[in-house]
Order: structure tokens, then C-alpha cells, then sequence
């Protein structure tokens, strides 16, 4: 199993392999926030809202966070889990979450495993140094497991209410 995931590490670095709409997501299990292992396949029958983010705590990611959390009912209104993904600890997720009163799970991915499955981990540039990091993407999953909508290169500020406008409009 390490041979394939190195092997789609490697092909998702160069940009050759997306999860695209219309696809079967990829299967995968993390830990959570509250130290349970999680999988994506827990949730057949249900909507999920799967989104990566760079880090706990920095601005944008918690803008976004904030705004998830305050449309948590509504999602599930509309029958969608919420889970967030990142590179970050277990501890930082907990601390995160505690802080900001977050209704959803958050997904440690440390060695970024899942991030490279679904080719968010990108080559990036911030002030004329570039470096690998998440690019803020969300992947809208339907019941059956086929990706419905992909938010590449996210803006934080109103990305939660978009989703939301899509879910109600499917």
C-alpha cells in the first residue's frame, strides 16, 4: 500500500492527478479531534462538506472555520456532515476547536497523506518564496461517495454560505 500512496503522492505533486467532479472520492481514515479514527466511508448515505485548510489558528483558516460553524445547523438542515482537514495535531485541532466552539470534526492528516490523495497539497508562493503547502480547497461528497462540486483555491471570506447556496440548490 506505501508503493501506491507514494505513487500518487508523487503524481498529484507534478499536477498530473485532481479528484475531480463527477469521480468517486477516495477513500481515507484520520484521526480526529477527539482521538477516534475517522473514515470517509462512515458517512455513506450523507452529504460531506470535506475541506482543507493550511493551518489551526492563522486568520483565513479561522475566518472559514467561524463561518462553517456559524451555517453548522443549516448544513445539517440539509442533511451534510462538516469535516475539516489539515496537517495540524490532534492537540492544536482540539485547542482550535475548544476556542472557537466548533460543531464539526476536525481530521489531522500529519504526514499529508490524504492532502496528496486529494492533490491539495500544492507548490505555493508568498512574498516571492515559494514552498509546499494545503491550497484551501472543499470537495462537496454525495451519499454515494461521488464528489458533486469542487471550491479550488478558496477565498475563506463567504466560502461557507457558497456551499450552503449549492447544497440547497442541488
Amino acid at each position: 500500500m506505501g508503493c501506491i500512496l507514494n505513487l500518487t503522492s508523487w503524481i498529484t505533486k507534478w499536477g498530473l492527478k485532481l479528484v475531480n467532479e463527477g469521480e468517486k472520492a477516495p477513500n481515507f481514515t484520520l484521526q480526529a479531534d477527539d482521538g477516534r479514527h475517522v473514515s470517509l466511508q462512515e458517512f455513506k448515505g450523507k452529504t460531506v462538506v470535506l475541506y482543507f485548510y493550511p493551518k489551526d489558528g492563522t486568520p483565513g483558516c479561522t475566518r472559514e472555520a467561524i463561518e462553517f460553524r456559524d451555517m453548522a445547523e443549516e448544513f445539517e438542515a440539509e442533511g451534510a456532515i462538516i469535516l475539516g482537514v489539515s496537517k495540524d495535531s490532534i492537540q492544536s485541532h482540539r485547542k482550535f476547536k475548544q476556542k472557537h466552539e466548533l460543531p464539526f470534526t476536525l481530521l489531522s492528516d500529519p504526514e499529508g497523506v490524504v492532502l496528496d490523495l486529494y492533490g491539495v497539497w500544492k507548490k505555493k508562493s508568498l512574498y516571492g518564496r515559494t514552498f509546499m503547502g494545503t491550497e484551501r480547497t472543499t470537495f462537496v461528497i454525495d451519499g454515494s461517495g461521488v464528489v458533486k462540486k469542487v471550491y479550488r483555491k478558496v477565498k475563506a471570506k463567504g466560502h461557507a454560505q457558497m456551499c450552503l447556496l449549492d447544497l440547497k440548490a442541488t
